[in-house]
């Protein structure tokens, strides 16, 4: 990381920007260039490990790139703020980013109702009941993360 005076190191603070996040950026590997999609998440802590879970349709080019190349990287941010000092000429923006790489999985079909209950549970203070026909329709993965890096930037006195 070129500015180490950014870089979040302790774990737990990364995975508290994780929890403030609501969109997840996932890379896929295709021919000639990335795919980028941005995808509602949720993350489950197994382990000492983590894993992001995802949903969507039963088919589409997501699942067709996963299934030639697993590997994959994320990115999310959160805590966005412009700071503009025009007296000085100086505008940046405040944020808290992770970003890392991983491989991705299937959720088997016994355990996709669990898996959106992990995704519903980023976004729903109370647990989320789910019509028997949305979970069956639903197609979800996950991506076990090998390795995350955290980064925030703040104006000198904001924490």
């Amino acid at each position: 990381m070129r500015r180490a005076d950014r870089e979040i190191k302790n774990r737990k603070d990364i995975l508290d920007v994780i929890r403030k996040c609501d969109v997840c950026r996932l890379a896929l590997n295709d021919d000639e260039y990335p795919y980028i999609v941005p995808l509602n998440f949720g993350m489950r802590i197994s382990e000492d490990n983590v894993y992001l879970y995802f949903h969507g349709a039963a088919e589409g080019t997501k699942y067709d790139l996963m299934e030639k190349d697993s590997r994959a990287s994320f990115e999310m941010d959160c805590e966005h703020r412009l700071v503009s000092e025009e007296d000085r000429g100086y505008c940046t923006m405040e944020y808290e980013s992770v970003m890392g790489r991983g491989i991705l999985e299937p959720v088997p079909d016994g355990e996709r109702e669990e898996a959106l209950k992990i995704i519903t549970a980023q976004y729903h203070e109370n647990e989320f009941v789910f019509s028997r026909e949305a979970v069956m329709r639903t197609r979800v993965f996950r991506l076990r993360v090998i390795s995350m890096t955290g980064k925030r930037k703040r104006k000198p006195g904001r924490g």
